[in-house]
């Protein structure tokens, strides 16, 4: 392709061709202490400055954005944080030193977890980090920022400075650090920026390419900055044809998906947390078919009430289409503080999902209490994760049941959801029909990476996690003829059912219900459309 091609991890997008636009990172100098007292109320007002512009950063976003910087701004108000700053200015500390010491310790500790999600905590806390330290020295922000539509390349971009710039300046991003769970990942996918991350040191003269032609190729994963004249071109026709696609996808969206034979195709969406429905119109899909409420236990188990408004949002937004609310997915790689088990050697073939579930009474009984109690407002289904054997249904079946008399005893308005299970552990996939519950939703992210036995955040073993190999193709159908023989649903909300190569393979297989990222939804229902299957077929 020739110029310089750097390799990292596609997280979202489409090719794209722009300008390149590198931000570097601006050297502070070192202020000159004055005092413990003068040290102290300097701190004080930056951490106040600091606070003001994320607050008023916030009121210009919804969403999951606007909660990123109002979490960020919780963060600079938490004492047991601090402390240990002040602490420092007190014995003579400069602000500079006693903030940087302190800062980079705690960006160290997450930096170093085991777990994927805890270390992209370190990119807010650097984010923090940063904004205190300009405000200290009273440092211009927004001098290093693009004039036109560019590609953003940098060794990493706080989510903060994300929102900050002018989305229609932001045609990609392309970072040395980062991974897919990072808060700004999260905010690119949400506006459908392409980005790239993972890419390591960048050149050290990656300065001077400002203003160079570049391509970024998120489903390639690669960077190319300065390509020659004929991959220029090859970036560019690839880049009309998917913006065809793109209008081609966005005609299907609102529409009901049908495949060429005219056979109806259920298509539903997935959702990390209740705010992803806030711009969309339920229109574009056929109702929720996994909601993961991780979210709810970030800050520790959630009260019953809280929960029931969540889900209550969701219920409402979908206007009558089903909601399928998973339990508590804790363990593997989203470990919670204080809910999941500390110190197991595999936490991914640990106590995780419905095996920390059970552990957890009393948890386990306040969500389904509420799950119960949302499902008077609409149809709400159940659905149990990492489910291994037959036996393990029959107790949550008895402790719903058990949740659904109390509220009945007590005069609390509840339905009666159905009970279902996520299919991804392979023992569990090719077992399918002994399992006694109302639907399965199969998770091929999960599936894939046990039937493989290669993590799904592991980059050198990523060739082998595939979705088309042959035995993780065998399990599916084995799922899709369970459901068939006892007659109740299956679908698949994995990234499978949003990849149009994965929808091509899961309608052959027999299934017809596929919950994909809402991003998604109008492309897999143009692949729909492409297909030739029928009733009958599969």
């Amino acid at each position: 392709m020739g110029g310089t091609t750097l390799h990292g991890i596609g997280v979202t997008g489409d090719i794209v061709v722009a300008p390149v636009f590198v931000m570097l990172e601006v050297e502070l100098g070192q202020r000159t202490g004055a005092g413990p007292d003068a040290e102290d109320a300097a701190l004080r007002e930056a951490i106040s400055t600091s606070v003001a512009a994320l607050e008023q950063l916030a009121a210009t976003v919804e969403g999951e954005a606007a909660e990123i910087l109002e979490f960020q701004a919780v963060l600079l108000d938490d004492e047991d944080m601090l402390e240990p700053v002040w602490r420092a200015i007190a014995a003579g500390a400069s602000a500079d030193d006693a903030w940087r010491t302190i800062m980079d310790h705690e960006i160290a500790e997450y930096a170093e977890g085991e777990d994927e999600v805890f270390r992209a905590r370190a990119a807010d806390l650097r984010d923090l980090r940063d904004r205190v330290l300009r405000a200290l020295h009273a440092s211009e922000e927004g001098a290093d920022r693009p004039t036109e539509p560019s590609i953003l390349v940098a060794s990493d971009l706080p989510p903060s400075v994300f929102l900050e710039i002018d989305p229609a300046l932001v045609s990609g991003v392309a970072l040395g650090e980062g991974s897919r769970t990072s808060h700004v990942a999260l905010l690119a996918r949400a506006r459908g920026v392409p980005m790239v991350v993972g890419m390591g040191a960048l050149p050290d003269d990656i300065a001077r390419h400002t203003g160079a032609s570049g391509v970024l190729d998120p489903e390639a994963e690669t960077m190319t900055i300065g390509p020659d004249p004929g991959a220029l071109d090859a970036a560019r026709e690839r880049m009309a044809a998917a913006a065809d696609l793109a209008a081609r996808a966005s005609f299907l969206t609102d529409r009901p998906a049908l495949t060429a034979g005219g056979m109806p195709v259920t298509v539903l969406i997935n959702v990390d947390h209740p705010s992803i429905v806030d711009d969309l119109d339920p229109a574009i899909c056929d109702g929720i078919g996994l909601v993961r409420t991780e979210f709810l236990f970030e800050r520790g188990a959630p009260g019953e009430d809280s929960q029931y408004e969540s889900y209550r949002k969701l219920v409402l937004w979908a206007d009558g289409r089903p909601v399928t609310l998973r339990t508590l997915d804790a363990g593997g790689d989203k470990p919670i503080p204080g809910i999941t088990l500390d110190g197991e050697t595999n936490p991914f073939l640990g106590v995780r999902g419905l095996r920390l579930s059970m552990r957890l009474e009393e948890i386990f009984d306040t969500q389904l209490r509420a799950m119960a109690r949302v499902a008077a407002l609409g149809p709400v289904k159940i659905m149990v994760p990492m489910v291994t054997a037959p036996d393990e249904i029959a107790p949550v079946r008895t402790r719903l049941e058990a949740v659904i008399a109390d509220l009945a005893a007590r005069g609390v308005d509840h339905g009666h959801p159905q009970l279902g299970m996520m299919v991804e552990v392979p023992a569990a996939a090719l077992s399918a029909e002994l399992f006694d519950v109302d639907f399965y939703s199969i998770g091929t992210n999960d599936l894939i990476q046990y039937a493989t036995a290669c993590a799904r955040d592991n980059r050198d073993v990523a060739a082998l996690a595939r979705g088309d190999h042959p035995g993780v193709l065998r399990m599916i159908d084995a799922v899709a003829q369970a459901g068939v023989e006892r007659g109740v649903e299956v679908s698949v909300c994995g990234d499978m059912a949003s990849d149009p190569e994965g929808v091509d393979r899961l309608l052959a297989s027999g299934v017809r219900v596929l919950s994909a990222a809402p991003a998604q939804v109008g492309r897999v229902k143009v692949r729909i459309a492409e297909s030739k299957i029928s009733d009958g077929d599969g």
